[in-house]
């Protein structure tokens, strides 16, 4: 009975930094970096639904600009908001359908409650593309996703918030 102590500590070690690793993995993958709120530019409302889609599923924004993502989920049940690009978000994916219990709450990553509103700041520091998506399961495999396009032209920081 005393030996089942020790192998439970360590298998809730081991699983909360294979977590762990595998956010940092997610966060390093050259999508962008948690904003600086006094330099945030935009400001954008994302709706999460039961029926399994953002609104909107699809933004365009600049180079450097930082944006406040104000996330509201206005279905019954637990949504997420993970930025990433397609590739770790479909790997992210296939981790939490091993471990549907974890909850995300890092810089580019949130669960959100039903009838509940979270915010990611968020700087967007490459061109290119940056997916969005929802990594409960069956979430994203029913189409829980979006992206945003970011342009080139690096956007200059101003006092103004939209």
């Amino acid at each position: 009975m005393k030996l089942r102590t020790p192998i439970l500590a360590v298998s809730l070690c081991l699983s909360s930094a294979i977590a762990l690793a595998h956010g940092d993995e997610m966060k390093d993958e050259g999508v962008g970096q948690a904003g600086n709120p006094q330099q945030i530019n935009r400001r954008v409302k994302i709706e999460m639904r039961d029926s399994m889609r953002f609104s909107p599923d699809k933004l365009k924004v600049k180079k450097g600009d930082t944006v406040l993502f104000v996330i509201h989920n206005a279905g019954a049940i637990n949504h997420e908001f993970v930025l990433g690009t397609g590739k770790a978000l479909k790997a992210h994916n296939e981790f939490m359908k091993q471990n549907p219990d974890m909850e995300h709450d890092d810089d580019n990553m949130v669960s959100v409650a039903p009838d509940q509103t979270a915010e990611i700041i968020w700087q967007f520091s490459r061109s290119g593309v940056v997916y969005f998506a929802c990594l409960q399961p069956g979430h994203y495999d029913a189409g829980m996703k979006g992206r945003v396009s970011v342009s080139g032209s690096e956007h200059k920081h101003s006092s103004a918030k939209q």
